[in-house]
């Protein structure tokens, strides 16, 4: 699934846009604790978070995670999407609860297939 559908999916506002919404992401990661995200990874993985500060956009880098989701109407403040622009990571924000969130991308084909249990 391409980012871009993913803002249709998640009704996503989009914050940061790194030119890659035609980026196939192949796995979501649904987390609050950095420590899992780091566990989890993948290549095209896609996260989402309701935890709002620069170490969400930190961990991705380190991951290689090339676009976040910002859930429950959580937006981060300027200096967080700031941060991604510089790092090339792409910020949405949805409306959405994590477990909704990640319920819609399952049932639209991001299933997490290969991610570590």
């Amino acid at each position: 699934m391409k980012l871009g559908e993913v803002i249709k999916i998640l009704d996503a506002e989009l914050l940061a846009d790194c030119g890659n919404l035609d980026l196939d992401v192949c796995s979501a990661c649904g987390s609050d604790l950095m420590s899992d995200v780091m566990a989890f990874v993948k290549e095209n993985v896609l996260l989402l978070t309701g935890l709002v500060n620069p170490q969400v956009i930190r961990t991705a880098e380190m991951m290689d995670i090339k676009a976040v989701v910002f859930v429950r109407g959580k937006c981060p403040g300027e200096n967080i999407v700031q941060l991604a622009k510089e790092k090339g990571i792409t910020v949405f924000t949805t409306k959405h609860s994590m477990f909704t969130a990640c319920g819609k991308l399952y049932s639209s084909g991001v299933t997490g297939k290969g991610a570590a249990d």
